[in-house]
């Protein structure tokens, strides 16, 4: 959904430490990434990993770069990991058939299957994250992997129809949500016949995440410096989480990442929330 921005983001990041581009063979696809080990990284040490899957028409480099997250990575010592759609796109059953469509869900198990053959990893430490269609196989991967990965975290992506249709309700994992009002691409509201509400996807969630006797419930208001509205919605209990950030102006975009959005439709970026800072805290409460 999010397209043609690798030309602004080359021409006005400085460079810093790249992954490294792989692949492998799935079902007879070669399948691509890139991966990403933080500088303090030893083959003497376990590491949490994070997946970042890319919009619709992004590559991975290109979600790397947006995204910032090695930065992160760097800070916090975690693997990061940019996987590859076949055509740049992921197959949550909205433009694409979910059964007989791309099989990414077996893409990403393999993928991890591969990266733990590869590296040290902390296996009830792996999480995914991803922006607009990225963010929608987020909730795919929270239906049909919660066995392999502990959190999600889906940017400007609520849930698809089909995930809910299709959905497992097993081994429930935590979920957070950031959503802007003012983004027009993926609509706050949702899309009929296409994907849920931001609220229809917290309260989705909600039902099947938990027992009503173990909620807690928590609800921020608050204003930023600039008077700006972002509303914290949040049910935890002593297994998982599941939060819903709403950034009241906030459109198609990564919270807290540079402005390339000169002249693409995607609004205003949100310097309220580092969101990459925030979603970590969020996964390394687990």
């Amino acid at each position: 959904m999010i397209k043609n921005i690798i030309f602004l983001l080359l021409v006005c990041i400085p460079i810093f430490v790249f992954g490294q581009t792989k692949s492998i063979l799935v079902n007879g696809v070669n399948r691509k990434y890139i991966i990403y080990t933080p500088k303090d990284y030893s083959v003497d040490k376990s590491y949490p990993v994070v997946f970042n899957f890319h919009g619709g028409g992004m590559t991975p480099a290109e979600q790397m770069l947006y995204t910032g997250m090695n930065r992160t990575a760097d800070r916090h010592g975690f693997i990061v990991v940019y996987p590859k759609g076949v055509n740049e796109d992921w197959n949550v059953g909205y433009g694409m058939s979910y059964k007989d469509g791309t099989d990414d869900i077996g893409f990403v198990d393999s993928l991890l299957s591969h990266i733990e053959k590869e590296h040290n990893i902390i296996k009830n430490k792996v999480f995914a994250t991803g922006l607009s269609r990225g963010g929608f196989f987020c909730h795919r991967i929270a239906s049909e992997l919660p066995h392999r990965f502990s959190a999600i975290a889906s940017i400007g992506a609520n849930l698809p129809d089909s995930v809910a249709y299709h959905h497992k309700p097993e081994n429930p994992i935590s979920v957070l949500m950031v959503n802007g009002k003012a983004d027009q691409i993926v609509k706050y509201d949702g899309k009929k016949g296409g994907y849920f509400s931001a609220l229809d996807t917290y309260s989705f969630w909600k039902t099947n995440l938990f027992t009503i006797e173990k909620i807690k419930p928590l609800y921020t208001d608050r204003k930023t410096e600039n008077g700006k509205s972002i509303t914290i919605l949040e049910t935890k209990n002593t297994d998982r989480i599941l939060t819903l950030i709403t950034i009241e102006d906030g459109g198609h975009t990564w919270p807290g990442a540079d402005d390339f959005n000169i002249g693409l439709p995607i609004g205003p970026t949100s310097k309220e929330l580092d969101i990459n800072e925030y979603m970590w805290n969020f996964f390394n409460q687990k």
